[in-house]
Parts: structure tokens; C-alpha cells; sequence
């Protein structure tokens, strides 16, 4: 290839926070401060828009965004620097000191059993959880639906624990405990599984559910139940 025909690196106009990175996204998260009820539905945005450069973009988000609420609300910088705001109050009045304390509390015996907990007891316990949340609850809701373990061949089967075959297309699902939207960070699709859903989209047809299950009594239930509309919708259109 012709050095003039080298592709050139892309410009990243995104700002790198280096090692606050981790505190802030993590905040962020577990306060849903960067949630499409606060700040609109970006990704859908971004794909209505389809720019060709960043102030095409910032001038269609700000022109469009609304916030996802029975009330929608305008989305403006005032409105992200109140959000800031929040974020920098949660940061400085919460998180700082309950990190400050389990840092002080953490033992070596701690990290023992956690590694321990996560690799055999809360791999059990998943394990239980997905057959449960699938047999006796997504089984007969959807009758119609043959569900089946992701094969371990598949390439999304890190991301996708079962998909649900309708005729000759499927959907996925993919079960987290609710106590995943406390876990480091809090649940946030990462760009890797964003992918991962759109591409076993583009395979199967149907899309990935995320279905958070909490225990009652002894039994396991759909935490979320608004995803049960929305499979039962993919359903009615992969049919």
C-alpha cells in the first residue's frame, strides 16, 4: 500500500480520566446518573443521526435528547453539569468513605475465600439459579419457546446462557442475580458484549435479554419483569 493510502489512527475526542476512571464509572453506575432516564437514549440517538464528525453529533444529541420518563425533559449541558454535580456529591459524601472503611476492614483471608466463593460456590449457585429462572418461570411463561443451554461452542457463550428458539431463529438470554447492580462498577453492557448481542442478532435473528432473578421463599423470579414484554414482543416478531 502506498504510504499516502495508509489509513491514518482515528482521532479519540473522548477524555481519558487515567486511575479516577474506575471511581467514576463505578459511581456513575450504581447511582444510574449516565442512564437514558437522565440523559436519553444515546445509543439510538447516535444511530438516527449517523454523523459523520463530533459537532454533527453534539449538535443533533442536544437537539434530541430527551430523557427516558413518563415526563420526558429536555437533555442540556445544564442539565449533565447538574448530573456532574451528583456524581462529584456521591463520589466525596459515599463512596470515598465506605471504600476508606473496607479498605481498612480487608484481610488476607478475605481474598482467600473470595476467590475461593467465586470460583465454586457462586458458580453453583448461577448454575442453580439460570435452570430455575428458565424451567420454572421463562419455560412456562413462553410454552411455545424450546430453550436450550448456549452451546459451549458458541461463540457469545461467555455473554448469552440460553437462547430461546422460535422456528428457525432464536433470541438469548443472559441471567445475572440482582445482586450484580451492587458488584464493582454495577451491570453495564461493555462494548465487548454490546457486539457479542449484535452479532448473535445478525446469526439468529432475535436479540439478547439481560433477566436479573432474585429469590423469594425458594423459588427464583424475574426481578425485571418489564423484559418479559419486551421477549414476549420478539416472540410475536420472529414468528
Amino acid at each position: 500500500m502506498d504510504e499516502l493510502e495508509e489509513e491514518q489512527p482515528v482521532y479519540k475526542y473522548a477524555k481519558p480520566f487515567g486511575k479516577k476512571e474506575k471511581v467514576l464509572n463505578y459511581t456513575s453506575n450504581a447511582y444510574q446518573l449516565t442512564r437514558p432516564s437522565k440523559v436519553g437514549a444515546v445509543m439510538a440517538l447516535i444511530r438516527e443521526c449517523q454523523p459523520k464528525t463530533f459537532e454533527e453529533w453534539q449538535q443533533y444529541y442536544f437537539e434530541n435528547a430527551f430523557t427516558k420518563t413518563k415526563v420526558p425533559v429536555k437533555v442540556t449541558k445544564e442539565i449533565l453539569n447538574e448530573l456532574g454535580e451528583r456524581l462529584y456529591d456521591k463520589i466525596t459524601e459515599v463512596v470515598i468513605p465506605e471504600w476508606t472503611e473496607a479498605f481498612r476492614q480487608i484481610t488476607k483471608q478475605d481474598c482467600y475465600d473470595y476467590v475461593y466463593e467465586v470460583t465454586v460456590p457462586r458458580t453453583f449457585d448461577g448454575f442453580i439459579t439460570e435452570k430455575s429462572v428458565i424451567n420454572d418461570f421463562l419455560a412456562k411463561q413462553f410454552p411455545e419457546v424450546i430453550f436450550e443451554e448456549s452451546d459451549s461452542d458458541l461463540d457469545h457463550s461467555g455473554d448469552v446462557d440460553y437462547i430461546g428458539k422460535v422456528g428457525n431463529k432464536a433470541f438469548g438470554i443472559q441471567i445475572k442475580p440482582v445482586t450484580a447492580n451492587a458488584n464493582f462498577g454495577n451491570y453495564k453492557l461493555t462494548e465487548r458484549m454490546q457486539a457479542n448481542f449484535e452479532s448473535f442478532e445478525e446469526k439468529y435473528g432475535g436479540k439478547v435479554f439481560v433477566i436479573f432473578s432474585s429469590k423469594v421463599g425458594n423459588k427464583k423470579e424475574v426481578k425485571n419483569k418489564e423484559v418479559l414484554d419486551e421477549i414476549a414482543a420478539e416472540i410475536a416478531r420472529l414468528k
